[in-house]
């Protein structure tokens, strides 16, 4: 297992991995609310890792700068493309 350095951007677990649209649906909420103390957040998206082809969702900063990254499955990947183009917001 590689060690986080300064420069790393922050991974949650790999067993801990999106799996279903509720999952990310409730990521996406956490992110749009402040959940994650992140600072300064421009953008969300769906990404490939060069590396291994695995999936995950990003959220950027305004310099388009990685600040936090969830592994999904490729089924979420497919579905969950408009979800995350699109937002979620809270529904009352």
């Amino acid at each position: 297992m590689q060690r986080a350095t300064k420069k790393s951007f922050k991974m949650n677990n790999e067993n801990d991995v999106i799996d279903t649209l509720a999952e990310l649906e409730s990521f996406l909420i956490d992110v749009e609310s402040g959940g994650f103390g992140l600072k300064g957040v421009a953008g969300v998206g769906m990404a490939t890792n060069n590396k291994d082809g695995s999936r995950f969702v990003a959220v950027f900063d305004d310099n388009q700068k990685l600040l936090l990254a969830r592994m999904i499955t490729e089924d979420v990947f497919q579905t969950g493309q408009d979800m995350v183009r699109n937002g979620v917001g809270r529904k009352h």
